[in-house]
């Protein structure tokens, strides 16, 4: 071992961010695809469910990472 290898508390926090912006992403990527097969829009209780679904993964990152604030700009802010 190296003495510049994270500790796993850090590494454990690295990851959770990480899972939160794929997770993140993955929602607004099924809603993008639904208004392009839907030929426009997306149902507004989908958008409503997707909108806290990406809300409560943010809250799950930043109970363990506190460096969160570029994933809770970008995901809350996109339609």
């Amino acid at each position: 071992m190296t003495d510049n290898r994270l500790p796993i508390a850090d590494m454990l926090k690295d990851m959770i961010k990480i899972n939160a912006v794929i997770a993140t992403e993955l929602v607004q990527l099924v809603e993008n695809s639904s208004r392009l097969i839907r030929g426009g829009d997306v149902p507004e209780t989908c958008k409503v469910q997707h909108q806290a679904l990406k809300k409560e993964v943010i809250e799950i990152a930043e109970k363990w990472c506190d460096t969160c604030q570029t994933l809770r700009a970008h995901n809350l802010d996109h339609e």
